[in-house]
């Protein structure tokens, strides 16, 4: 699937930048304005701010230091980033799933709040939805919110995750059948399912 996104404003793009940063280092700030507040968004979404705060510095330094082996082939570095990212979520797993079951059972979770404004019409939908992420497997889990809340196309993921494209299809299909199947028996689901991004269960 081809990256439609305009290329960064300054008209150099990522692999550029990540490859003159070779030689001067400190270019490689260019790639930390560009992206750190999408890495931020999408971290805060699965684990809440503070977490974010760390996996968005940490994300960048290991970028840093890993950036000789950067495939300069590719030019927007997003799939890369957001790659190191989940697999620092990944270390959270325990407490991103049971923050995902608190929400489920309570519909407060402090997570919650950077999803969205607190009504309670989002949280009824947040809850149930909640609860069908918290049961999926680690893997199904990455693939479905890369798509749904970073906008990652389906290659997009594959680079990102280090998997064959057919992985992530057949990862994010289960994934979006077991979401719907949880979300159809959950009352408060129906009258609010227009509040989801149309990707948790197309």
């Amino acid at each position: 699937m081809p990256d439609l996104r305009p290329p960064p404003p300054t008209g150099e793009d990522d692999a550029e930048t990540i490859t003159r940063s070779l030689r001067e280092p400190e270019l490689f700030a260019g790639l930390y304005d560009r992206h750190a507040a999408d890495i931020h968004r999408y971290t805060a979404r699965r684990l809440g701010e503070g977490a974010a705060d760390d996996i968005t510095a940490e994300t960048f330094l290991i970028a840093f230091r890993t950036r000789a082996r950067y495939d300069p082939s590719h030019r927007l570095a997003r799939p890369w980033l957001y790659g190191i990212a989940a697999n620092l979520i990944g270390r959270h797993r325990r407490s991103e799933v049971r923050a995902l079951k608190a929400l489920a059972r309570t519909g407060e979770d402090p997570v919650a709040a950077s999803w969205s404004e607190r009504s309670d019409d989002r949280i009824a939908v947040q809850a149930p939805l909640a609860g069908a992420l918290a049961a999926l497997s680690p893997g199904d889990r990455h693939v479905l919110l890369l798509v749904a809340w970073a906008d990652l196309g389906y290659q997009e993921v594959a680079d990102a995750l280090g998997v064959p494209l057919g992985t992530v299809r057949s990862r994010l299909n289960r994934a979006r059948r077991k979401v719907r199947e949880a979300l159809s028996t959950d009352p408060a689901f129906p009258s609010a399912q227009q509040e989801l991004n149309p990707t948790w269960t197309r």
